[in-house]
């Protein structure tokens, strides 16, 4: 049941005027960055060519780029999941799923799933990008697995806080804000946070806040090191945020 609730939601994503706005402006936005980029390399490549040990095209052009996603991701995600919960809290549907023999575990992590599968397609074609110049450069293929999968993991948290942030209220628009407002708090405070518990010394402290700070997982993916630590921070994260939306469809379940 899981995959068909999935299976669903990317059809109903697919189907929504504003999946298809979303998608159209964060390619926009991402395709002209990375061509920036790549006509600044193109124009200081001889300058690099002099240097022993140059910044390659992957480097300079295709990290930005990622990056730049991350960004755009991060007003993009709240949009996209803000009515997977809310908006059939509203229409008064969601009363029928509730209903029916399925637990909350698999409402939520199919919901999650056909996000998920929405969220995949934008980071392959953002991947899809560099690839375009392999015919006429050298690239660095780990890098951009790296890159790839740091984007990736980044997505699943985004997307579990935008669920959870679309249980809590049966308006989509405030559902968006929510969830926007809680990454930029994840963003913002988690880093400090972690900072201010390691000057103390606190180093048990600190690694647990890292858990929250999606960005601070995504740096050492983002240059191209393999972070298990990073990598499990994300994936954390990811089920808090699941579990904490299971929980408060339960207890909408319980007390109607």
């Amino acid at each position: 049941m899981i995959f068909t609730i999935a299976a669903k939601e990317i059809r109903a994503l697919f189907a929504s005027p504003l999946a298809w706005l979303v998608l159209t402006v964060v390619q926009v936005i991402l395709g002209y960055g990375f061509l920036k980029r790549l006509d600044d390399f193109l124009q200081i490549q001889a300058q690099l060519a002099q240097l022993a040990s140059p910044p390659g095209v992957t480097e300079l052009v295709a990290s930005p780029t990622f990056a730049t996603a991350a960004a755009v991701l991060l007003f993009a995600v709240p949009v996209l999941a803000m009515r997977m919960i809310a908006e059939e809290r509203r229409n008064q549907t969601m009363t029928l799923l509730m209903s029916a023999p399925l637990s909350m575990t698999e409402i939520v992590v199919g919901k999650f799933l056909g996000l998920m599968g929405f969220l995949l397609i934008v980071v392959l074609l953002v991947a899809v990008m560099p690839l375009t110049l392999a015919a006429n450069t050298s690239l660095d293929y780990g890098l951009l697995a790296s890159l790839t999968l740091a984007l990736l993991l980044l997505a699943a948290s985004f997307a579990a806080v935008g669920l959870y942030a679309s249980s809590l209220t049966a308006q989509p628009i405030a559902a968006a804000l929510l969830a926007f407002g809680l990454l930029l708090a994840m963003l913002f405070m988690g880093d400090t946070a972690a900072d201010s518990l390691r000057a103390r010394g606190w180093q048990v402290p600190a690694a647990f806040a890292q858990v929250f700070s999606p960005l601070r997982n995504f740096e050492p993916l983002g240059k191209g090191v393999v972070d298990s630590y990073a990598i499990a921070c994300s994936l954390l994260l990811t089920a808090a945020f699941l579990v904490l939306a299971i929980r408060r469809l339960d207890g909408r379940r319980l007390h109607g």
